[in-house]
């Protein structure tokens, strides 16, 4: 089972959904077992809802999707996603 130091290091990469399985079902009963980390869960949760609808409407600087792509060094898509 995950500790609390694990759960709340790994928190965004399981709300990206990017967790292998073992590692996803770890913090999931972590979660369901510790007050503490659930409410960090949920406020982390909360607070991409509310970032991504403040957000929705904003149009990416100028420039901005460039630098991203030199930072990845690689090619994306017209809508944002590597390609």
């Amino acid at each position: 089972m995950s500790d609390c130091n694990e759960t709340l290091r790994e928190l965004e990469t399981f709300l990206d959904g990017e967790l292998d399985e073992p590692a996803r079902d770890a913090i999931q009963a972590h979660l369901g077992g510790c007050m503490d980390c659930l409410q960090a869960f949920d406020f982390h949760a909360e607070l991409r809802i509310v970032i991504q609808h403040k957000c929705q409407h904003d149009e990416l600087p100028a420039g901005l999707l460039s630098r991203i792509e030199m930072c990845f060094g690689e090619d994306f898509d017209g809508d944002g996603r590597i390609g």
